[in-house]
């Protein structure tokens, strides 16, 4: 692991610690840049269509494309960043998207485009579980039981409010230059984080020097990443191919999945730790209660907004413009939750207000003004800012220290289970055409999955039990503390 020495941290002095600006603002941008990509192609799909002279329903596997890449990948970055060094892996995962910017930018075919959507997904993934790590071994270099958590609640606020953004930023670079735009913007951001990461993050320790290619496999768990890679790709395959049945994908989904269990079991540093996941029931709550209000979310965020489209006649461009009050209400709750101690008290707070907002959604119709819609959305964005910093600091509060790049990274798998989620949920609701009735039955499923969260949250008595310490800044001296031996011990 790394040695932080005080040089590490004199360019920080103006914010007095270690987690100051220099440090934590490449780890956000990286962090926000899988969550903007998977929501800024949206307005940019039809003029891709009509460029490549194709139908406009071919573009969608530009959607789903980033979706499946990064439900993989997330997981397996966390992994590569506890072997290999999470500075090593956030690099490459920048340079990797600078690449898909670049191919995007330059495509003429769907073919391309998809390439570089799968390159955009890969890289992407990198940046937040290989954060969530960084920070972590910091905190632990400088002797902290837990980082603070206004730097947790700005990962959180990263994801949340660029995803709702992303199609305001599309139809704005669509709209002043052409589709291209939304894979070029990519090339200058890439370049700015992976300037300020060399710059500003320090070093890993070479731990990767004199292993043989045999240990490296087994240390990834290489069959684990692939077992499980192979199982959720078929799962996704069944849930996009609703309402139609797959049967041999959720088949073979099942038969991986005990592939994995049997594997994961007997592997020496499993890439799933099953054992932990049925041992640690409130890590294994975190992950499906976040997968399942994130699937709300996304819900209002895809299906609301495409009805907006079909009853109100606007643009996806004017749509994308009233989602702005949910991207700046999910930054401004994520912001205020970041400053509680206690994670249950939001994370209750933010199931009712789902619970309100499904509701609420029962009674809209074509008719309703758009002061309606905004104010609904409005509730949602409260409800992921608050979730997503709740969530997170359950996560790492519950998960073991040394596998907290893969649970990161997991978290993240399951919020794509979610949204994928949505997208079933949605297409389902509006398979005869968008109206009022498929809008109310969705709102009808969201009423069931907002109880069924609450209930979780409420129920949950190791809840009661996560508390984010005080966070005391360290002294420069403090800082050349080595901070293996106290990883070890908190792992």
């Amino acid at each position: 692991m790394d040695r932080i020495q005080s040089s590490d941290l004199s360019s920080d002095s103006s914010s007095g610690h270690a987690f100051g600006s220099r440090f934590v603002t490449p780890l956000f941008i990286g962090s926000a840049l899988n969550p903007i990509n998977s929501s800024i192609i949206a307005t940019a799909l039809v003029s891709i269509a009509v460029a490549l002279g194709i139908p406009v329903d071919q573009t969608s596997i530009l959607i789903s494309s980033l979706y499946l890449t990064s439900a993989v990948a997330q997981p397996t970055a966390g992994r590569l960043s506890e072997e290999f060094g999470p500075r090593r892996v956030f690099l490459v995962g920048i340079a990797t998207v600078f690449l898909g910017g670049v191919l995007g930018g330059v495509a003429h075919d769907l073919t391309t485009l998809v390439v570089a959507r799968v390159l955009i997904g890969l890289g992407t993934s990198a940046g937040y579980p290989s954060a969530m790590l960084l920070i972590r071994r910091r905190a632990s270099a400088l002797g902290m039981t837990a980082a603070p958590k206004t730097i947790l609640g700005g990962l959180a606020i990263a994801a949340a409010a660029t995803v709702a953004v992303g199609p305001t930023i599309g139809g704005l670079l669509v709209g002043w230059f052409n589709w291209r735009a939304a894979f070029l913007i990519n090339v200058p951001v890439a370049c700015l984080a992976f300037t300020m990461a060399t710059l500003w993050i320090p070093r890993d320790s070479d731990r990767i020097a004199g292993r043989s290619l045999r240990e490296t496999v087994t240390r990834i768990d290489l069959a684990g990443v692939l077992f499980f890679a192979g199982a959720l790709t078929a799962l996704l395959y069944f849930l996009l191919s609703l309402p139609r049945v797959d049967w041999f994908a959720i088949g073979t989904s099942a038969v991986l999945v005990l592939a994995l269990t049997a594997w994961e079991l007997r592997a020496s540093n499993p890439f799933l730790d099953v054992r932990l996941l049925v041992s640690n029931l409130a890590l294994t709550r975190t992950y499906i209660r976040n997968g399942l209000t994130l699937l709300g979310v996304y819900v209002i965020l895809y299906g609301l907004t495409e009805w907006i489209e079909a009853a109100h006649g606007f643009s996806p461009f004017n749509a994308g413009l009233i989602l702005i009050p949910m991207g700046a209400m999910s930054a401004i709750s994520a912001r205020i939750v970041s400053r509680r101690s206690t994670v249950k008290p939001p994370l209750i707070v933010a199931a009712l207000l789902m619970l309100a907002g499904a509701i609420a959604t029962l009674f809209l119709t074509s008719t309703s003004s758009v002061v309606a819609i905004i104010a609904i959305t409005a509730l949602f964005g409260l409800v992921s800012g608050t979730s997503n910093v709740t969530n997170q600091t359950a996560l790492y509060e519950e998960a073991p220290a040394r596998t907290v790049g893969t649970a990161s990274g997991l978290l993240r798998t399951f919020g794509y289970l979610g949204s994928i989620g949505a997208a079933t949920t949605t297409g389902i609701a509006f398979h005869g055409g968008v109206s009022d009735v498929g809008l109310h039955h969705v709102s009808v499923i969201l009423i069931a999955i907002a109880f069924v969260v609450l209930l979780m949250t409420v129920l949950d008595k190791q809840l009661d039990r996560v508390h984010t310490r005080p966070f005391q800044p360290a002294r420069l001296s403090e800082t050349a503390v080595p901070h293996a031996p106290l990883e070890e011990a908190r792992s």
